[in-house]
Order: C-alpha cells, then structure tokens, then sequence
C-alpha cells in the first residue's frame, strides 16, 4: 500500500493498524518512495497467523473495510465490525479443501447448484449499519442469479465450509456459526484437521435444527444433511 507521507502523519493511527494486519505501508513523498513501515514478527514464521483489527470508535464500516481491501493486495474478512486479516493456509488444510470440492464438483455437475472455493467473497447485509464479508474455504450456491455483471456475489450460499486453523478456531466455531445460521445458509460444515472431525449443522429460522459429528475413527463419510447423498470421504480428507 502507498501513501503519502501527509496522509500517514494525519492518520498514522490508522495505518499502524493496516500493517498490524501485515499490510506494508509505502511512503511517498513528491512521488518518491521514502520510507517503508512493517510489520514486527514475534517470529520467523506466519503460517496461518491472523490478526484483527478494530477502528478507534471499536467498529470498522464497510466503506473502511473496501479502502483496506482495494488498497491492498492482501485478503481480509470483515464480520460485526471487526477485520480478520486470513494468512497462508497449511498444506493440511488446502488438501482438506481439494478432497471436498472433488468431490462435490462430481456431485454437483450437471445440477443447479455449484460449488466453489476461495478466495471467492461472500458479502452478507445483517442490517444496514452492519455489512459483513467473508471468504469461506468452499460456498455452494443455488441462486447465480445474484452474481452482479461485475461478478460479485450478492446471495445467500445455501452450504458454506469452514477448514479451522489454529487462528481461526474461535472466529469459525463461534462468530461464523452465528453469523450463518442469521442469515438464511441452510447448512454448515466446520473440518477440524486437528481432531480428524467435522461438525455439520443444520440451520433453520435462525438457529440450529440438528447438528452431528463425524470422525475418522467411527465414520467412513461426512454426509450433508441438506442435500440428500452428498457425501465425502472421512479418509481422503485426512491423509
């Protein structure tokens, strides 16, 4: 992100919380490139690290969240006023993610439904002051209809998966289970590569119909409540 050296001392609060978010901050003074502020590691690695981000008024608006988002190349989530900055995933936890969506393109074809994986934003209106954004591991719609001509999604996925990572487990489990079964996603997978498990909640008048649990060491496959024979492999998933 460049910025000019005016702008980052009137607001220098503000972008010390974009490069908290790991976002590099380039100076420019006169057109030039002066100055470069980082982020400080903790450590070598940030593998799935995440950080938030929280506005002096403790609530980031949509129409601060899309400055960060077009002003970086850097992918975000933006969920009841609070931005997730989403690092690299693990190579455990993409496998994860090609083993489903094989097998959900197989299920799917042909069909009104399609499955897809992220990056891919899926932007939900909880209410008019509270616009969420969120980039789920695989989204399945049934209504393409809602891509705009720009190729923005503006529906309702009727399946949504979540792959936690150390990072995310809190925000997945809780805020992201919240946040779906408010707004009219029939289904909700959470894959927890960790505990070989995977949690699938049914989501009706906004709340949790039925949930279930399946495990690797007592389950061969995950089935969707929702969608009648949709399956995956517990094994494949968890090599």
């Amino acid at each position: 992100m460049r910025v000019s050296s005016t702008e980052v001392q009137n607001s220098f609060g503000k972008y010390l919380k974009y490069v908290e978010l790991n976002e590099e901050i380039i100076v420019t003074k006169k057109g030039r490139d002066v100055a470069r502020i980082l982020r400080c590691e903790k450590n070598d690695s940030i593998m799935e690290d995440a950080a938030e981000y929280k506005t002096s008024s403790g609530w980031v608006t949509y129409e601060e969240y899309i400055e960060l988002v077009e002003a970086s190349e850097q992918r975000f989530e933006l969920i009841d006023g609070v931005v997730y900055n989403l690092a690299a995933p693990s190579y455990a936890h993409q496998h994860i993610i090609h083993e489903i969506h094989g097998a959900f393109y197989n299920w799917f074809k042909n069909k009104k439904c399609i499955p897809l994986t992220s990056p891919f934003d899926v932007t939900i209106l909880k209410s008019k002051e509270n616009i969420c954004v969120v980039q789920p591991d695989i989204i399945v719609i049934c209504d393409r209809e809602n891509v705009d001509k720009n190729g923005k999604y503006k529906g309702i996925p009727t399946l949504l998966i979540e792959v936690l990572s150390p990072s995310t487990r809190s925000k997945d489990m809780l805020k992201k289970l919240d946040l779906y079964k408010q707004c009219g996603v029939k289904e909700y997978w959470i894959v927890d590569p960790q505990n070989t498990q995977i949690y699938v909640y049914s989501l009706e008048n906004n709340d949790i119909s039925n949930s279930k649990a399946y495990r690797k060491s007592a389950d061969d496959y995950v089935k969707s409540d929702y969608f009648e024979g949709l399956q995956v492999s517990m094994n494949d998933m968890f090599e």
